[in-house]
């Protein structure tokens, strides 16, 4: 179990990997699920300069089960606003209590004010795995 906690004393930084994708308030859900396929991403920030809203590939699930018209129902229509955060030295064991808490599965990083990045349950996950792999006989 120590393992575990080693994992999670990694700063979040550690995970950041691809830039962030963005989409338009006004872009149509096709759009955004060509852009969450091609970057083979599970979450876009909406706004091309600030950050007005995320999207999932949940919430795309969400529209297309409530029979939304994807090409006339717009990003803004069913981005999430109301934004967790965390800063880019925050732990993963730190974001992990958060997104527990809030029962969210995506993180929005900052850094100095500026967004840099967004992680995902899946990447903590992947940072506890790997600790545990990362100490034989565990």
């Amino acid at each position: 179990m120590a393992d575990v906690v080693a994992g999670g004393s990694l700063p979040i930084s550690e995970l950041i990997e691809d830039a962030v994708v963005r989409v338009s308030p006004e872009a149509s859900l096709e759009g955004v699920a060509d852009l969450l396929a091609a970057g083979e991403i599970g979450a876009l920030v909406v706004g091309e300069d600030g950050v007005t809203g995320i999207i999932t590939e949940r919430d795309l699930v969400h529209a297309i089960a409530q029979r939304k018209d994807l090409s006339r129902t717009t990003a803004m229509d069913v981005a999430h606003t109301t934004l967790i955060w965390c800063d880019v030295t925050s732990t993963v064991n730190e974001v992990a209590e958060e997104m527990l808490g809030r029962y969210v599965r995506h993180v929005l990083v900052e850094e100095d004010g500026r967004l840099i990045g967004i992680v995902s349950a899946r990447d903590l996950l992947g940072a506890y795995a790997a600790a545990q792999e990362a100490s034989p006989g565990a």
